[in-house]
């Protein structure tokens, strides 16, 4: 008995192992795709420098694949700097790279919904949307910082529950404070009876379609200010 339970010990340790081996591999991965991207848009600003005082978008992917943000949000300055796959701590990690360097008048976040899905608590996006702003706020002291809420996409609605209080606790914290404002996309794409609307997802029921980015930019517009 004690051979067969030390043989399930140490079968059961190597899968475990393995599975943080995977997962310590597949981090150096995603960072080196990260800083790909970071790269490409510095050698994008090197070759066309962007206008000082636009309105950056900085986040994850539901940026990163907003192809019609120029249309949508149509005669406003804008730079898009979303990042595929990007997480809270990615983005404080290039915080010097993708944020301040354009002295925005204006930056508006979304990013949160990965974080959720890699198993971060509520707790420790409020802590780490709070480092950001101490960041960019020591850098751009009077930038105004617009946090777009997590969405409710229907491929990952299994983690509503977590959603919903991240959502909360930012959003709860961003109005004790000036500069600061929310969006709430998760309310705008559900529909009455609290079930999220399929109708406004690609095929993957996590990214918007385009009828998903018309929601989020009538709900951006009124805090741009006028188109400039």
């Amino acid at each position: 008995m004690f051979i067969r339970g030390a043989v399930f010990t140490f079968i059961m340790a190597a899968i475990l192992l393995g599975a943080s081996g995977a997962s310590q591999a597949q981090k150096p991965a995603l960072m080196e795709r990260f800083e790909k991207q970071v790269q490409e848009y510095e050698a994008s600003d090197a070759k066309s420098p962007p206008p000082a005082g636009a309105i950056l978008f900085a986040g994850d992917s539901q940026f990163f694949r907003w192809k019609t943000i120029h249309e949508d949000l149509a005669g406003y300055t804008l730079i898009n700097r979303g990042i595929d796959s990007f997480q809270l701590p990615d983005l404080i990690r290039y915080v010097d790279r993708l944020v301040i360097p354009y002295h925005p008048r204006l930056i508006v976040l979304h990013v949160g919904g990965n974080d959720v899905h890699n198993g971060r608590t509520p707790e420790q996006l409020l802590a780490d949307f709070q480092e950001f702003v101490t960041l960019v706020r020591a850098r751009l002291p009077d930038v105004r910082i617009v946090y777009s809420s997590i969405t409710p996409g229907p491929g990952r609605w299994d983690e509503a529950p977590q959603r919903v209080v991240a959502n909360r606790a930012i959003q709860a914290y961003i109005a004790t404070q000036k500069n600061l404002d929310f969006i709430d996309l998760w309310g705008a794409m559900l529909q009455p009876d609290g079930q999220p609307r399929e109708d406004l997802w690609v095929a993957d029921r996590v990214h918007p379609n385009h009828a998903g980015y018309l929601i989020r930019a009538n709900l951006t517009k009124p805090l741009l200010g006028p188109p400039r």
